[in-house]
């Protein structure tokens, strides 16, 4: 007797073929505008811009644009082509008057370019502590 083999059909099964061609055709983008498989791709993109956010941190928070945490205030110009600034007392921590001097400049310069400090003066609150410095400063 003769055995006659036949071929084994490789082919997928129609409905997993099916499955294959959707995902072609949404990875290729190759349907039409107004169908619904068209639809579906755009509200995934509209998705994952709004809501990945919420579960990815970009690192995108933006720096502080206050290069110095104290407060300062140009209060005016003092008449002789210098400015006054007010200073908080609470960020200096100078003991002696040149580190004092040096940690107004680094506060100020910022703000307005190279200064020289030509006086200070310590303003204190009811406690006799100090809450600010009124800083007089002239462009070099």
């Amino acid at each position: 007797m003769a055995e006659t083999s036949q071929p084994i059909a490789s082919a997928a099964p129609a409905p997993m073929k099916g499955i294959w061609d959707t995902v072609r055709g949404y990875i290729l983008w190759s349907y039409e505008r107004g169908t619904i498989q068209y639809d579906v791709m755009v509200t995934l993109i509209l998705l994952f811009i709004f809501l990945s956010p919420i579960w990815i941190n970009f690192n995108d928070k933006p720096i502080s644009s206050d290069p110095h945490q104290i407060g300062v205030v140009q209060v005016a110009p003092d008449g002789q082509g210098g400015f006054i600034y007010q200073i908080e007392a609470q960020g200096l921590t100078g003991n002696s008057d040149e580190r004092l001097r040096n940690q107004m400049l680094s506060v100020i310069e910022p703000i307005s370019g190279a200064v020289t400090i030509t006086k200070y003066e310590k303003i204190s609150g009811p406690d006799g502590r100090a809450q600010f410095y009124r800083v007089w400063a002239n462009r070099n």
